[in-house]
């Protein structure tokens, strides 16, 4: 046993690891996802704009941003700060919701969720793995509609699913259309609907040695689901700073302001106090899940098998191709019908043609024989 009066240097393992986690950096990735119309690209703009903007000397690259997204855009940066660098990629993914039948209309991001699982896991398996290339999502924020009555069941649908493959935050949209006593309740009606259906969001660990981080993860949690605003406008407040806001008859909506929204906790979740924690996450429980599963139903090597070689999905094109058939033979049948009809009518018209030819014949054989008559009498 070592004497504790010279200890061997184990205590110092922390800042080892420090140096270690400081000199590789991060890499993170953020997924924002919801119906249409809820401003999560506004917010992805508003969260780097008040993440980077004191930052000047890094890089940062930006796909353009469009009108409506209709398809998953990837935003990327790289944060430094006290030589501490963070590759950040932002996924904007299309929004759902704007049909009558929205069934399967989020399949695309459950598929981008898992193909970028399958491709970490092929990487892996590869004899050179120096350059990988790592999409995993190790947050996704769902975007809430602030109807003040609860979650619609396309949100629980989507929730759930995916729930089961990526640290799931739930955050409330336009949060300044709601007054604080209406988001209060708001906000306690989703905490039980998501309780009630089992949804596993994700839940900042609590660190019982430490009192103080054990009361900001606290207020974290009692403060899901965040309410958010997102503006990217500098507007000036009555007492004349400039903030990042929304301008209002009444006043200002302040983005950074705690005591007009959660913008500022949940970036605290995101960069701040949580982020080694998401990837914590990701890795060991999403990530193995998937792994595992994967495993036991594959062969070393082979495909993933997607929604098209699903065999529930076979069996619904099956049963769609078996309709169509079915279709088919009625309008077969209904054509046949009616060529039949048509076919009767053209003999019917053929006769009647018929009769009024020969009653035209008949006529003019009559005619011929009332002139020959006349003739005759004449000739008397």
């Amino acid at each position: 046993m070592a004497d504790s009066a010279s200890p061997i240097g184990i205590a110092n393992l922390p800042n080892q690891r420090h140096k270690i986690v400081a000199k590789r950096g991060a890499a993170f990735t953020i997924m924002v996802a919801g119906e249409s119309g809820l401003g999560k690209t506004t917010f992805i703009n508003t969260l780097f704009s008040t993440t980077i903007k004191n930052y000047a000397d890094h890089r940062r690259r930006h796909q353009k941003q469009i009108d409506k997204t209709v398809e998953i855009e990837i935003t990327k940066a790289e944060l430094e700060e006290k030589f501490f660098k963070v590759r950040l990629t932002v996924i904007d993914t299309p929004g759902f919701g704007d049909y009558v039948n929205n069934r399967d209309s989020w399949q695309p991001i459950i598929e981008f969720l898992d193909d970028q699982h399958e491709s970490y896991m092929l990487q892996e398996q590869q004899p050179r793995r120096g350059e990988r290339i790592d999409l995993r999502v190790h947050a996704c924020l769902y975007f809430i509609r602030p109807t003040g009555h609860g979650l619609k069941p396309l949100d629980i649908e989507v929730m759930k699913r995916l729930s089961s493959r990526v640290n799931l935050i739930p955050v409330i949209a336009k949060a300044d259309t709601l007054s604080p006593n209406d988001l209060l309740k708001f906000k306690s009606r989703i905490r039980n609907i998501i309780q009630a259906q089992g949804i596993k969001i994700y839940s900042p660990p609590l660190e019982e040695d430490d009192e103080s981080a054990l009361r900001h993860a606290q207020s974290l949690i009692t403060s899901m689901p965040f309410a958010v605003i997102g503006s990217e406008k500098d507007v000036t407040t009555p007492d004349g700073r400039s903030v990042k806001g929304r301008q209002y008859a009444w006043g200002v909506a302040e983005v950074e302001n705690e005591e007009h929204c959660d913008f500022k906790k949940l970036r605290a979740v995101l960069i701040r106090a949580h982020m080694l924690d998401l990837i914590h996450t990701t890795e060991e429980n999403h990530y193995e899940a998937y792994r595992a599963q994967q495993m036991e139903t594959r062969k070393f090597g082979e495909a993933r098998p997607r929604k098209l070689d699903n065999p529930k999905f076979k069996e619904e094109e099956e049963a769609l191709r078996k309709r169509f058939t079915e279709q088919v033979k009625v309008e077969e049948q209904r054509f046949r019908a009616w060529e039949q009809k048509l076919i009767a009518e053209r003999d019917r018209l053929n006769k009647d043609l018929e009769t009024s030819h020969a009653t035209i014949k008949q006529l003019e054989t009559e005619i011929e024989g009332m002139q020959g008559s006349v003739a005759r009498s004449g000739r008397r």
